[in-house]
């Protein structure tokens, strides 16, 4: 009986060591990462804007107002001149002239366009330029208007160019400004029909139809 004992606790003790013949890393969980590697929300850099935060710099708004840009290809001034096609009747010439508010505020408009004829190398031409009515379209007189963003402002441009008309001078560009001291923009005149000019009369500024 004493053998019988001793084998049954010899048979116990190696039992109870099987765990220390398994070879290293097999059988065995991985490790845990330690709380310094692991990614919590709360831990995430912040503050994160999110898309609906208030930006406008009212009271209790999650960030600072932002400042007015000017958006690119608009001038310092906020608003850009531009010229349609030339439209013919009878000898006559017209062309519809644009003044619009591309800045980021109103613009306040009174008066007339500045408008110069150049010839081929740029330099102006002595072309009468007139504020009033023409064949083409009534001058209803210079009226204060306010451009908001996006809004525009028109007037027409017309001319004789017919060899009857009188002292003529061939044009080749036009140089149309908001107004008198302020940068300007050139505008080929396409054609030799629409080249002849007598002189510019022109309408003032207003919203609406020109």
């Amino acid at each position: 009986m004493a053998a019988g004992l001793l084998a049954g606790a010899l048979g116990l003790t190696l039992s109870g060591c099987a765990g220390f013949l398994v070879p290293a890393g097999e059988g065995e969980p991985e490790p845990t990462p330690s709380d310094p590697y692991r990614v919590h929300a709360d831990k995430l850099p912040t503050p994160f804007p999110s898309a609906s935060a208030d930006v406008s710099g009212r009271p209790g708004a999650q960030g600072p107002a932002p400042t007015p840009t000017v958006p690119a290809g608009c001038p310092s001034s906020g608003v850009v001149v531009g010229m349609g096609e030339v439209e013919a009747a009878l000898g006559h010439r017209a062309v519809g002239l644009t003044l619009t508010n591309c800045g980021s505020k109103p613009y306040r408009v009174h008066g007339y366009p500045a408008v110069r004829a150049l010839d081929e190398a740029g330099d102006p031409l002595p072309v009468p330029v007139n504020p009033g009515s023409s064949y083409m379209g009534t001058d209803r007189g210079p009226k204060e208007v306010v451009l908001k963003p996006g809004e525009t402002a028109r007037s027409l441009l017309a001319w004789v160019s017919t060899p009857t008309g009188g002292d003529l001078v061939e044009g080749d560009a036009l140089e149309i400004a908001p107004a008198p001291g302020m940068e300007g923009r050139t505008f080929p005149l396409e054609g030799s029909d629409v080249r002849l000019l007598d002189e510019l009369n022109m309408t003032a500024w207003r919203t609406g139809p020109a």
